[in-house]
């Protein structure tokens, strides 16, 4: 198989972390899902990234240095991307790159730092004729199986609700899971399906952001067309749109933090690998605090 995807993110984080000067990608990732077993084996000194709660107080009173506890097993984790899949993945973000691009490239850099800490991958999306769910596996050959797959599969209605119910009734393994989806996808899921989502397992959303209507050249895919430069030139309907969008992004980040689920919102393919650091450092400190 032709690693198309994944030597596209490969090069992607490898330009992100030269100009990191570290692979502070992976490390962030390690960080948040680092698990442990009950057997304890040794203790080191602290360095900055350490969760505080593992400090040896005692041993770092006699010692006159900040010692952590260090345990015998890493654990580690089944990953589920929920992919949106509907026929708005086919717009564009408002850097005006290719919003369904964009996804795919998300989800392959967050399993290219998955793969890195040797968890399982498995993704669902509604395709033309049913649900596709892929089983849990890893390695990056099944990342861009998944990818390849993804790409092809667009329909005209995609309710992602039912898309998490259905997980929420077949998958009953503890997760980490990533939900890709824009801010309208985001908004049209229910308190209740959040609050079971959350409830059971560790979850974050991506939303993948839209072009503005008016002032860009922006492509209606529900006409399959251009719009008029009379509309994307017309005042009244800018500012309306823009008072539209923020009251959807107002209640549906009140909704998101009343469960403490994590977002972040990506405009761009070379903002990818920043944003996916912005998402996992948030999801770190929500598990320091």
């Amino acid at each position: 198989m032709i690693m198309k995807y994944i030597n596209k993110v490969k090069a992607n984080v490898l330009i992100y972390t030269k100009k990191k000067t570290s692979n502070i990608l992976e490390g962030a990732y390690s960080s948040i899902y680092k698990g442990k077993s009950m057997n304890f084996e040794d203790l080191r000194e602290y360095v900055v990234g350490d969760n505080v709660k593992d400090i040896d107080w005692k041993a770092s009173s006699r010692s006159n240095k900040i010692l952590i506890k260090q345990y015998i097993a890493e654990k580690k984790h089944n990953v589920l991307f929920i992919l949106d899949s509907g026929k708005k993945m086919l717009a564009d973000t408002k850097a005006l790159d290719s919003k369904k691009e964009v996804a795919l490239m998300t989800m392959g850099t967050i399993s290219y730092l998955v793969d890195k800490h040797g968890d399982s991958i498995s993704a669902i999306y509604k395709g033309k004729k049913n649900i596709n769910l892929f089983p849990f596996r890893t390695g990056l050959y099944n990342v861009e199986k998944i990818l390849n797959s993804y790409e092809k599969e667009i329909v005209t209605e995609n309710n992602l609700e039912d898309l998490i119910k259905y997980v929420l009734k077949f998958i009953k393994r503890k997760m980490i899971v990533f939900v890709i989806t824009d801010i309208e996808g985001m908004s049209n899921i229910s308190e209740a399906t959040l609050k079971k989502l959350s409830l059971l397992h560790d979850v974050m959303f991506v939303n993948i952001s839209d072009a503005l209507m008016a002032g860009n050249n922006t492509f209606d895919v529900d006409q399959d067309t251009y719009l008029p430069d009379y509309i994307l030139e017309d005042e009244k309907l800018k500012k309306l749109e823009l008072e539209i969008k923020s009251k959807m992004y107002e209640s549906t980040e009140k909704k998101f933090k009343k469960y403490k689920i994590i977002t972040e919102t990506i405009n761009s393919q070379k903002d990818i690998a920043n944003d996916v650091l912005k998402l996992l450092e948030r999801r770190k400190n929500a598990n320091i605090y």
